[in-house]
């Protein structure tokens, strides 16, 4: 699922152009070396069985928190935003978030958390 993310990000042209190099998995940036926009996919939880039926479970069910760090807030929040409609397509639901400033490095972080079904295929 990871992948499919990554890929439905990196496949938008503003995402890919402000932070196609910067998209990493698990890894957060030091505050103090971010110059340009960093997204991070970080998986908060394994997968996990859902909507079961006939005892076996149909679904796996994620939550990905999703990471914007920029130095211009208008950037980070139309980042953020257009991530939230990508990750509508792939049927995940924004669930929470935080939205921060670091005033020691001027670094603006949205943080949104999402969850999501993906149907399991040949249990």
């Amino acid at each position: 699922m990871i992948w499919d993310i990554y890929n439905a990000l990196i496949a938008d042209e503003l995402i890919n152009e402000k932070a196609g190099n910067n998209i990493k998995f698990y890894e957060y940036p030091e505050a103090k070396d971010v110059k340009e926009t960093h997204l991070i996919i970080d998986p908060l939880d394994p997968p996990k069985p859902g909507d079961f039926a006939d005892d076996k479970w149909l679904t796996d069910d994620y939550l990905f928190q999703i990471d914007v760090w920029s130095k211009d807030m208008n950037e980070r929040d139309l980042i953020a935003n257009i991530i939230r409609q990508i990750m509508w397509q792939l049927n995940f639901r924004q669930v929470g978030g935080i939205d921060e400033y670091d005033s020691d490095y001027d670094i603006f972080r949205d943080a949104r958390r999402y969850r999501g079904k993906k149907y399991v295929k040949n249990l």
